[in-house]
């Protein structure tokens, strides 16, 4: 296959944990042919959807683990698969790229389907499963926020379109830092923010649950750093092996055929104890680590989903 994948820039990469490294490894193990570019090199243009990169060769050598061939402008529409893989914040820059990229012919697979990573924002799309989520609200409102803290006490507090742990906070009921870092958050932005009731199975480990086509492959385990409440890599989280509990099989079955509808082909789910926080859909990670831990070929389980949607 042609393969096409929307990233940000590939040089700074850490081969050994970024997921759209190993989706290229394997593509191009397969002998699929790849082309890289990064989101503001996508464009509308004429009635077609556009952009300008390189064919991609990619490499396990830290240092040297890419090649590029000549810069060209292509029409996406020549590929038979598009990856949205760029990370977030999603902003209008992000929803933009999914408007443009709906664009293409169905004969060009776009993953995850961009039409519902746009309408399934991964704080928002849980919202649609309340019985799996801790106590949550979103609002910008500062008296709304305020009265979700004095039912629940400890919550989390962060930005409704962050990522990798940025701006997330453990507001204790004694904690008189509420109205400072709603002004910070205000003065930044005009988005809503979210709240959910602290879940304190935290300190165990924030279990990233990885699903292909709607059915669950594996997890890894995030534990956060001592003193801190986030457990995400980013930030210094440790990831370990783990398995599923009847809990997590049952969080996955619910929500499995609405992603597997929807085209939300490489999915990672976020579980604290028994609650469903996150379904990270824009562009999730762990695929290394739960190979790893694992000893499967979770890239490959992504590539077979994929050829399998094509041939329906």
């Amino acid at each position: 296959m042609r393969v096409a994948i929307q990233m940000d820039p590939i040089g700074p990469i850490d081969i050994d944990a970024d997921s759209t490294f190993r989706i290229a490894e394997e593509a191009q193990a397969r002998g699929d042919e790849l082309f890289y570019y990064t989101p503001d090199k996508l464009s509308w243009d004429e009635n077609k959807v556009r952009a300008t990169g390189w064919p991609l060769t990619v490499r396990r050598e830290k240092g040297n683990h890419y090649s590029l061939g000549d810069l060209v402008t292509v029409d996406l529409a020549d590929f038979d698969v598009v990856w949205l893989r760029q990370d977030p914040p999603f902003d209008m820059g992000y929803i933009t790229t999914t408007h443009i990229l709906e664009m293409l012919p169905a004969t060009t697979q776009v993953v995850n389907d961009p039409f519902w990573v746009r309408n399934y924002p991964e704080k928002l799309l849980v919202l649609q499963f309340p019985e799996l989520t801790p106590a949550t609200t979103i609002a910008r409102d500062l008296d709304t926020i305020r009265a979700f803290r004095q039912r629940h006490g400890d919550m989390i507090l962060k930005p409704l379109y962050g990522n990798g742990g940025a701006g997330v906070f453990n507001l204790t009921p004694e904690d008189r830092n509420l109205v400072s870092l709603h002004e910070m958050f205000i003065e930044r932005n005009r988005e809503p923010l979210i709240a959910q009731a602290f879940v304190p199975d935290v300190s165990n480990g924030d279990k990233r649950i990885i699903l292909v086509d709607g059915m669950p492959v594996g997890a890894i385990n995030r534990v956060p750093p001592a003193g801190e409440t986030r457990s995400n890599l980013h930030v210094g989280g440790r990831a370990e092996k783990i398995g599923l509990t009847a809990r997590d099989q049952e969080i996955c079955a619910a929500i499995g055929p609405l992603l597997r509808e929807k085209g939300q082909v490489f999915v990672g789910i976020d579980v604290i104890g028994d609650y469903l926080t996150e379904i990270n859909v824009t562009s999730p990670t762990g695929i290394q680590e739960l190979e790893r831990f694992d000893d499967i070929n979770v890239a490959g389980a992504i590539w077979d989903a994929i050829e399998a949607r094509r041939t329906r």
